[in-house]
C-alpha cells in the first residue's frame, strides 16, 4: 500500500494536471474548475486507503477522458479545415 504522503502528492499532482487541462473549457458552458474543486473538497476527508485509491483512479479516468475529448476536438477541427474532396481523388 502507498503511504499517506505519497497518496497526498499523487492527489496534488493530479489536481494540478486537471486544473491545467480545464483551462480549455469555457466556464459559461461547463464549470470544469468548480466541479473539480467540489470533487476534491468532497473527498478530502477520506482516510481508508482503498477509498483514496478509488478516488485517485477516478481522477485519472477523468484526465484520460478529457485528453481524449481534446484530441477529438483537434481532429474535428482539422477535418473541417481540410475537407475531403471526392472529385480530386484518383
Amino acid at each position: 500500500m502507498a503511504t499517506k504522503a505519497s497518496q497526498r502528492l499523487r492527489a496534488l499532482a493530479l489536481y494540478k494536471e486537471l486544473h491545467r487541462l480545464g483551462r480549455e473549457y469555457d466556464p459559461r458552458q461547463y464549470n470544469f474548475h468548480g466541479k473539480l474543486r467540489k470533487l476534491y473538497e468532497n473527498n478530502r476527508n477520506l482516510t481508508d486507503d482503498q477509498d483514496i485509491e478509488k478516488a485517485l483512479k477516478f481522477g485519472e479516468y477523468i484526465k484520460n477522458e478529457t485528453l481524449a475529448l481534446y484530441s477529438l476536438r483537434k481532429y474535428r477541427h482539422l477535418k473541417r479545415m481540410y475537407p475531403s474532396d471526392s472529385t480530386s481523388d484518383p
